[in-house]
């Protein structure tokens, strides 16, 4: 079943009031990982333990334009300053969280804008955000979410930090049509417990100079994100962009799960709604290769 999710000042209300909202299951008295959620428990339980290691990759692909790249990065900066979300880092048993932001276009262009940084409370959330705000906005050819898979997935040996769970967080426009095929990539990460969820970006009506998809929320569900807990959050509203990337992270920092779960076609026996590889076949439809 797809996870739909209404975004806003009701989200808060029920998360931090104990009720059921928006599709979040609702927490327990005391801050539990979820059941369904992998959990990698660290050697140690010294200041190097944290929650969760959570890696932020965000597409910068041509087929976004300077005022949605603009929102997009104000959205995560706010997000990681915002009351709500602090509030979700205190619920978790160390209070803490790794992460870390980067950019990505075609399969070999990524660019890592915050290192791993912790982040246990307001003033360590304001450096990410003033690290963020502050790099110069750029664009580049191509869309690789595979490319962006796995230069993640090595980033997390190179992390300080040590966490309950280990989150690739995507967010992007458009299929893959760059690099190896998404599932493969996928996959690979899925078989190292690594979860992934998706941010599919709807605001534009899909056109041949974007090559953007119908369905693209079909696509992340079917083809991008996988692992116990794992979620799409569509946005379809310029508007909201801010919202639901703040939704995102209070969803993955807090450890909930959705109470109605998308089941990713990576975690059961069933055929995607969509072809895995139609950005590809657009492209070689297009330029012939």
């Amino acid at each position: 079943m797809r996870l739909l999710f209404s975004i806003g000042a009701v989200l808060v209300a029920g998360m931090f009031a104990g009720g059921e909202v928006a599709g979040i299951a609702a927490p327990g008295p005391k801050f539990e990982p979820s059941r369904h959620q992998p959990q990698r428990l660290a050697a140690d339980k010294d200041a190097q333990t944290v929650d969760v290691e959570l890696i932020l990759a965000v597409d910068v692909s041509y087929s976004m334009d300077m005022d949605e790249l603009a929102v997009q990065r104000e959205g995560y900066a706010q997000a990681i300053q915002s009351k709500e979300f602090l509030q979700a880092l205190k619920l978790g048993p160390n209070g803490r969280i790794a992460v870390t932001y980067f950019e990505w276009a075609a399969s070999s262009d990524q660019k890592v804008i915050i290192p791993w940084r912790l982040v246990d409370g307001p003033e360590t959330a304001d450096a990410v955000a003033a690290e963020i705000m502050k790099t110069p906005i750029r664009r580049a050819s191509r869309t690789s979410i595979s490319g962006a898979i796995n230069f993640a997935m090595p980033l997390f040996e190179e992390d300080p930090y040590r966490g309950l769970r280990r989150v690739i967080d995507i967010s992007g426009d458009g299929p893959n049509n760059n690099g190896g095929p998404v599932t493969v990539a996928r996959d690979a990460a899925l078989e190292k417990g690594i979860v992934i969820n998706g941010l599919p970006i709807m605001v534009k009506e899909p056109s041949y100079s974007t090559m953007d998809i119908d369905n693209l929320d079909y696509y992340y569900e079917d083809c991008v994100i996988g692992g116990p807990g794992s979620f799409v959050i569509s946005i379809k509203d310029r508007e909201k962009f801010k919202e639901a990337i703040r939704t995102k992270l209070l969803m993955e920092v807090a450890g909930r799960t959705p109470e109605r779960p998308v089941i990713p076609v990576a975690d059961k026996d069933r055929e995607p709604r969509v072809n895995c590889m139609i950005g590809e076949k657009i492209w070689s439809d297009r330029w012939g290769r």
